[in-house]
């Protein structure tokens, strides 16, 4: 067992860890109180203190001298560290604490770490993920939700019509919003299904379908719950859609789903193991307790990998004092109130968000207009400004967001206007067609990748300290009786004019 100088160490290496980090870790705790998918959050530290004390034995008979090899992961991890506070990646600095954590187990206990590594990697659930890729998610979830729903309604013989994310049952319109995608359930469910994995002792294989198997069974649930709600609305009001009723219905799906994954688990052994018992595979292995002289004990030995353990979270320590000193170079913004409305031949109309879709954008500055040139259709002209990408807030991709207002993509491709780079889109619903041009320009680029975007996002935070940016939209109809070269026209003939204009909004 750990002597009391090696424990005194241990604890010196964690607080310096928990204190190098705190940014990052209070980043993860804010968004567990204030985002119901991370809310779960809350209790992965518990549970995996829990399955530490219930292993302490384990542990204690398994301990060894220390492993060299946990220096590296600390070393990895805090380039990683270093990386993530350049450019607040908070992302990066969350998953570095949790490589710390591991290696520190490898430096104070060596071997006896595999019976930590689980609990240790447990905590990766807690992470909340980057806001890019939760609107990625979130956006997919919702399309496929919708779709299994309307699938369920359309069982019970109810007319229903599905444009987007709006479930029309006629009288009533259900609008699955991005708390009714599924992410909710899907985050804490694959928390238990590892949780439950970690203790099913039995072969790689099974433990890897039981986790696994969290995806499709919050999908399908989710899909069942908004399905379940159109019926009951159908047939006894939008009441059944609201509050507290709601509300519950949410717990239920989760715990149907927690019996179900439990349920697997049942057949699996019935199938595999027909004369085993759950007990068994779920029993705790009995310790064999080495002989005396086996047991490795560290009163008189100098940890030398621990010692250089806090020699290096004391530099990163010292280091984190200096990066927080550094502030973000924020450019200078004339607000978009001022852009004109009228531009040679076109005038334009300014037109407004709903102050919820403002607040879920987290836009610094944003120009909504419609401008016109004769009988023309007009011209939707968007442009969203971030003055700082730091905390995860950027503009979201048309690409993403277009299918879940009901609009289908029948055309998408990459096209080079005035020698830079633009997403031209066209979509459909029912009868109506539009064109879609976009583009993202941020310090100085113009970019329409939006994963080469994010890349010059890192570097440019990491080397500049720089993050502001912002999306381009251009949109209109097209009429019954226009081509869509024509509508190209009409496009190209606004961009070769706005462009310039928005040189003053936009600085380098």
């Amino acid at each position: 067992m750990l002597s009391v100088k090696q424990t005194v160490f241990f604890s010196i290496a964690l607080l310096l860890a928990v204190v190098a980090y705190w940014n990052g870790l209070a980043d993860a705790v804010f968004r567990w109180g204030n985002q119901e998918e991370y809310s779960h959050g809350f209790l992965i530290p518990l549970v995996s203190l829990y399955i530490l004390w219930e292993k302490k034995a384990q542990i204690q008979a398994a301990m060894g001298p220390p492993l060299w090899s946990g220096l590296f992961i600390i070393l990895v991890a805090i380039a990683i560290f270093i990386v993530g506070e350049i450019s607040a990646l908070f992302l990066l600095i969350q998953y570095s604490f949790v490589m710390v954590l591991l290696g520190l187990s490898m430096v104070t206990i060596g071997r006896a770490t595999k019976y930590t590594a689980a609990p240790i990697l447990l905590l990766l659930f807690a992470i909340p993920l980057p806001y890019v890729i939760e609107v990625l998610l979130t956006a997919k979830l919702q399309l496929i939700s919708s779709e299994l729903g309307v699938a369920f309604i359309r069982l019970f013989q109810i007319p229903v019509f599905l444009e987007g994310n709006v479930i029309d049952l006629g009288v009533y319109q259900l609008q699955v919003v991005e708390a009714c995608s599924g992410l909710r359930y899907l985050f804490p469910l694959m928390s238990l299904g590892f949780i439950v994995a970690y203790f099913y002792q039995v072969s790689f294989w099974k433990r890897a379908i039981v986790f696994l198997a969290t995806i499709p069974v919050t999908i399908l649930m989710n899909s069942f719950r908004i399905g379940a709600i159109g019926v009951l609305v159908d047939n006894w009001g939008i009441s059944m859609a609201e509050g507290f009723l709601h509300d519950f219905e949410g717990w239920i799906i989760f715990m149907a789903c927690a019996v179900i994954l439990f349920l697997l688990i049942w057949i699996m052994e019935k199938l595999t193991n027909k004369n085993g018992s759950l007990a068994a595979v779920f029993g705790v292995v009995d310790v064999v307790e080495p002989a005396k002289g086996e047991q490795y004990s560290s009163d008189n030995r100098i940890n030398k990998p621990l010692l250089l353990t806090i020699i290096m979270l004391v530099s990163v320590l010292v280091m984190t004092q200096v990066i927080d000193k550094r502030v973000e170079k924020i450019p200078g913004h004339v607000s978009f109130v001022n852009f004109p409305l009228t531009l040679n031949s076109w005038r334009g109309q300014h037109d407004t968000l709903d102050k919820d879709v403002v607040t879920k954008l987290g836009m610094t500055d944003y120009l909504l207009a419609n401008y016109s040139n004769g009988k023309q259709p007009p011209v939707n002209f968007y442009v969203a400004y971030y003055e700082s990408q730091r905390k995860g807030l950027s503009p979201h991709s048309p690409r993403v967001c277009i299918p879940g207002g009901g609009w289908e993509i029948s055309v998408f491709e990459r096209i080079v206007v005035d020698g830079y780079p633009v997403n031209r889109s066209v979509i459909k619903k029912g009868e109506q067609t539009q064109l879609v041009y976009y583009w993202f320009q941020e310090r100085g680029r113009i970019i329409a990748n939006e994963y080469i975007k994010k890349w010059y996002l890192f570097l440019d935070a990491l080397f500049e300290n720089r993050t502001d940016g912002s999306l381009i939209r251009v949109v209109t109809n097209v009429a019954p009786n226009e081509t869509l070269d024509e509508a190209d026209a009409r496009i190209l003939d606004f961009m070769a004019i706005a462009k310039p204009e928005l040189k003053q909004y936009l600085l380098d």
